[in-house]
């Protein structure tokens, strides 16, 4: 079965990510007729959390074309028999994935949580037209001192470059502005984002 687009998009936190892979998405799915789904791994565990996840369904149930959500903070191939080449997938976001794997379902080898996480991205991919990652950027600190954080800024690093290297297209998205990191040395002269791929 020949696999679906696969796009990376990253950025700090509030930086615009999240509206863009979605924008993205949507306009996505009008050019090819899709389904909208929308894969969130966030587990309301906080006040902070639940507030995310809140604005995050708002803005969704005011968009133009209908999300279908998906609640899954886990094992994400378990999941991807649901999906066909009419959909689009948004997966919000990996770094959440990561938390999820590492701290609620207490995984302590890093090549088990990053073969967890890519083997979950990569079902996702093949089973539809296209997934959009959207993760988080932390990695531009410098190693911390603690050796969980350590960890985790290894793990994710690791699975960025992995999805990046298959990606058709990746973004950092700074201040609301997406920036084409990879998809096309033409098109990064064109204003328009989403022609990046």
């Amino acid at each position: 079965m020949e696999k679906g687009k696969l796009i990376f998009v990253t950025g700090g936190v509030r930086s615009g990510k999240s509206s863009f892979a979605e924008e993205l998405a949507t306009d996505w799915s009008r050019e090819l007729d899709a389904n909208l789904h929308y894969i969130a791994c966030g587990v309301p565990s906080d006040k902070e959390m639940r507030q995310r996840i809140t604005r995050h369904q708002e803005n969704r149930s005011i968009a133009s074309i209908n999300w279908k959500t998906w609640e899954c903070p886990t094992n994400l191939q378990r999941i991807s028999s649901n999906f066909s080449k009419q959909d689009i997938l948004v997966l919000d976001c990996a770094t959440t994935l990561l938390n999820n794997y590492l701290f609620d379902q207490n995984i302590n080898d890093s090549s088990v949580v990053m073969n967890y996480m890519l083997t979950d991205i990569f079902s996702l991919q093949e089973a539809s037209s296209g997934v959009i990652v959207v993760s988080n950027e932390v990695m531009q600190d410098v190693p911390h001192q603690a050796s969980v954080t350590r960890k985790y800024q290894y793990i994710l690093g690791n699975v960025h470059q992995n999805i990046v290297e298959w990606a058709d297209a990746a973004y950092l998205v700074e201040s609301g502005i997406p920036v084409c990191k990879k998809g096309g040395a033409e098109n990064e002269r064109d204003n328009d984002p989403g022609n990046c791929f």
